[in-house]
């Protein structure tokens, strides 16, 4: 009876094996087979050392979703003399927890052996959940590796976080999605227009998983045509994602960020919306649009609106701690955000005169403004007659803060519009005080 199960089990495994989904079946065996990740995972890089010397202390593998994971856990599983085991925390209790650390203990003790827990999405434990794993991991019971998609520094409890290494895995780029895409042809015996995987590979946004998932839709399109071998189309590629090929080379790359900038700058919430929108369509990189963005709240609203650098840096961290699609309603926040915001280029315009001078040779600190907390500095006349601010009751006092050369020069010049016109008002208070006192 046992016999015929193990060969019904044998049977079942390689019908699984053929129908299994293509990127299950494409899994690589060994780390040179493994696509991307070079930064952690090539000849002589930091996790590839671990793994190869069978050193790797507990770990946090964070990245999004298709980046290879699972794929590394379970390579680690290949290569160490360690006892591999695998637990997901979307259906793992506290009980699964600790019925593991019980083995391990046996384990150790029987054969001298050590564990190595994976823990895929460590996230989704509670905190309770991840207290019930810190005393095996303190004490070299269990070596855990937990996988993420989420900041762990947001989602895993500090003293896990302090007693692991994290290792950030990075969407995979246009060049390895193409090879895993020419692999799963390979695999599937089928050919495939250049123009339909760039467009799956460009749609993919760096997830190898949704790639060869796309990849097998299209190809099952193309076999129902009973070509021999079947060829993948662009109309199938886009059949297979349900989005329509956008045109996105380097000078779309350039003329798009390039009317999306000055859309913001022209105060068109519309036009910003639909830049962006074309943007994130044809597979940029979400982190670039919010970096610009980021730039243009100083550039072309700075002391207008403050509040727009906060808006715009709100904006770029979402992008990394919330991630692709939900991002994209903090990006179109930001972008109406910008667009209404009044405008102002006096922070640029004063920058690059202050740059000027800088330039054009230095001069000596007021003594009155020199450091005067060191022993002798007051023998040199640091510090003397500094008027302290604070001590005035309009908490401002006329006194030089320049070099003599450029003591006159003006460089912010506020103008007239948003928080600017107050800021204004008050400098032209000063000025004004200034003149009577003089008087």
């Amino acid at each position: 009876m046992a016999m015929s199960d193990d060969l019904f089990a044998t049977a079942a495994a390689k019908r699984l094996a053929k129908t299994a989904p293509l990127a299950d079946r494409l899994r690589p065996q060994n780390l040179d087979e493994l696509v991307g990740q070079k930064h952690l995972l090539g000849q002589g890089k930091p996790l590839r050392s671990l793994i190869e010397s069978d050193r790797l202390s507990s770990a946090i593998l964070w990245g999004p979703p298709g980046t290879g994971k699972t794929t590394i856990a379970r390579l680690m599983a290949n290569t160490t003399t360690r006892a591999y085991v695998q637990l997901s925390a979307v259906a793992a209790s506290v009980k699964d927890v600790r019925e593991v650390m019980s083995e391990a203990r046996d384990r150790l003790g029987q054969r001298n052996q050590g564990t190595i827990l994976f823990l895929d999405e460590i996230h989704r434990f509670n905190r309770a959940q991840q207290d019930a794993l810190l005393p095996a991991v303190e004490s070299g019971l269990i070596t855990l590796i937990g996988a993420t998609t989420e900041n762990p520094y947001f989602e895993v409890n500090p003293p896990l976080q302090s007693r692991s290494t994290l290792f950030r895995l990075k969407p995979l780029d246009i060049n390895a999605l193409d090879e895993l895409l020419r692999r799963g042809l390979q695999a599937e015996g089928v050919k495939a227009d250049n123009n339909a995987l760039k467009h799956l590979a460009t749609q993919a946004t760096g997830d190898g998983r949704q790639a060869l998932t796309s990849l097998e839709v299209a190809i099952a399109l193309a076999s129902a045509r009973l070509d021999n071998p079947p060829q993948v189309t662009l109309s199938d590629a886009e059949n297979a994602l349900g989005t329509s090929a956008v045109r996105y080379g380097r000078d779309e790359h350039y003329d798009i960020i390039s009317a999306f900038i000055k859309s913001l700058r022209g105060s068109d919430p519309d036009a910003g919306l639909y830049w962006m929108s074309r943007m994130l369509k044809a597979g940029e990189e979400p982190r670039f649009i919010a970096r610009r963005m980021v730039i243009l709240a100083s550039e072309d609203i700075g002391m207008a609106d403050s509040q727009a650098l906060l808006v715009a840096n709100a904006a770029a961290r979402a992008v990394e701690y919330v991630g692709l699609p939900e991002a994209q309603l903090n990006l179109a926040h930001a972008v109406v955000y910008l667009a209404t915001a009044p405008k102002s280029n006096t922070v640029t315009t004063a920058l690059a005169k202050a740059h000027l001078d800088a330039d054009n040779g230095s001069g000596e600190v007021p003594r009155h403004l020199r450091d005067a907390h060191y022993q002798g500095a007051a023998n040199l006349g640091h510090g003397n007659n500094y008027a302290y601010p604070h001590d005035d009751p309009q908490n401002w006092v006329q006194q030089q803060y320049r070099p003599d050369r450029f003591e006159n020069q003006r460089y912010y010049h506020p103008s007239k519009h948003g928080a600017e016109k107050e800021i204004r008002q008050r400098m032209m208070g000063r000025t004004t005080n200034n003149n009577n006192e003089k008087s």
